[in-house]
């Protein structure tokens, strides 16, 4: 397995270009889960459904609500993760429960005061559906309302769905494994930072793995995607959150993710959030920008109307930044800060799922060794998730 798995991170790092001119034309044949209506549709007519979706749960160019509310399909509430509905609230902003004005279906938030639906939201509910895209790290939440989704339809014993869309990172797995005494909605599950799973094969593991606790068994059924393999380049046709606009922003998330947790700024209150890092003092100089306050994108960012000198990234950084943590920029940005004992907040150690990362860093030691020190990790997950997948790794 450890042969298997050096020969695959080899592989996308040296046929990367390759692979995207290869697959590029394949792009539009993937049939998401929900375009299958007719997988589906038989299902759950005459039931009462409830939908977890948001601005990315579309079928071609009509938003999954409407076609199903098209299909005679019995809506009975729309379930919003963070940032909403229409996905335009800020990252960590409170949803409000409300009413959507095309339809009139009540909105109950899932990131407000309750993260978890409850037996009353359940109420006259018999199935609950879940459409939305998701990036293939550990702390991008919707994976996390998901599960406590999965848990609250396991103790209703309502019938839950997954309508798959295709993991724009799924092409490898890296990072360490969430240490349990740092479980927080961020990281609710035993899995690597990024777990090359897409939504439907992770709902599987939840469930498979008894993740859901109290011998809960989730009444689960997937709809899987056409056409979609984990090597697929894929580019989701709606930004799947504010902060990530592009397909450059979500390569480099899972690295850039981690200075959430620092001192150091991403990028967010600008037009390039999550594509460049930097601060005011740094002597990195490659790029300048000065974040500011931007409506559903960042209240009051880092370093807000300071001008920041880092780096930003584009598509020539692929083959640094897509498909390999960089913890060696962390090391390098944490060697130029000044104030060490500040850089990390205490945010960090949620994210990365350990304090061991941290401490690596603290202490010194290189990159090598502390990608070494989660090898084992990964290599026994890589094993636990070949029960689950759906789709072929290449």
């Amino acid at each position: 397995m450890k042969i298997e798995y050096v020969f695959f991170i080899l592989f996308i790092f040296q046929s990367c270009d390759a692979q995207q001119k290869q697959q590029r034309s394949k792009t539009s044949d993937i049939r998401t889960g929900a375009a299958q209506t007719e997988k589906y549709l038989k299902k759950i007519r005459g039931k009462r459904v409830g939908l977890i979706v948001n601005q990315t749960s579309m079928v071609d160019s009509v938003h999954l609500v409407d076609t199903l509310l098209q299909l005679g399909i019995d809506i009975q509430k729309i379930f919003a993760p963070e940032h909403g509905f229409r996905g335009n609230a800020s990252a960590g902003a409170t949803i409000q429960n409300s009413k959507d004005i095309k339809t009139g279906l009540p909105i109950i938030s899932l990131y407000g005061k309750n993260k978890k639906p409850t037996k009353e939201m359940l109420k006259n509910i018999d199935i609950l559906l879940f459409d939305i895209q998701d990036v293939g790290v550990r702390f991008y939440t919707y994976i996390s309302t998901m599960h406590l989704a999965m848990q609250a339809s396991a103790e209703q014993n309502i019938k839950f769905f997954v309508l798959d869309r295709p993991n724009p990172n799924g092409f490898f797995v890296d990072g360490p494994t969430l240490d349990s005494n740092f479980t927080s909605f961020i990281g609710m599950h035993p899995i690597p930072l990024v777990h090359g799973c897409t939504v439907g094969e992770l709902a599987k593991m939840i469930n498979g793995e008894d993740w859901l606790g109290k011998k809960l068994k989730c009444d689960l059924q997937v709809v899987s995607c056409e056409n979609y393999s984990h090597a697929s380049f894929y580019v989701p046709k709606v930004q799947p959150s504010p902060n990530l606009p592009n397909i450059h922003s979500i390569y480099f998330y899972p690295t850039l993710g981690l200075f959430e947790g620092t001192k150091i700024s991403v990028g967010r209150g600008t037009q390039f959030p999550f594509q460049q890092i930097g601060w005011p003092n740094n002597p990195i100089k490659k790029c300048l920008f000065k974040p500011i306050s931007m409506p559903g994108v960042a209240n009051s960012p880092k370093f807000e109307n300071k001008n920041c000198f880092g780096q930003k990234f584009s598509s020539k950084d692929y083959g640094q930044l897509k498909g390999n943590l960089r913890i060696d920029l962390l090391i390098t940005y944490f060697e130029n800060y000044s104030n060490k004992a500040a850089f990390f907040l205490k945010s960090f150690d949620l994210l990365a799922g350990t304090k061991e990362l941290r401490i690596a860093i603290q202490n010194g030691i290189s990159a090598n060794e502390i990608r070494k020190s989660w090898s084992s990790d990964i290599e026994t997950f890589l094993i636990k998730r070949g029960k689950y997948l759906l789709y072929p790794i290449r």
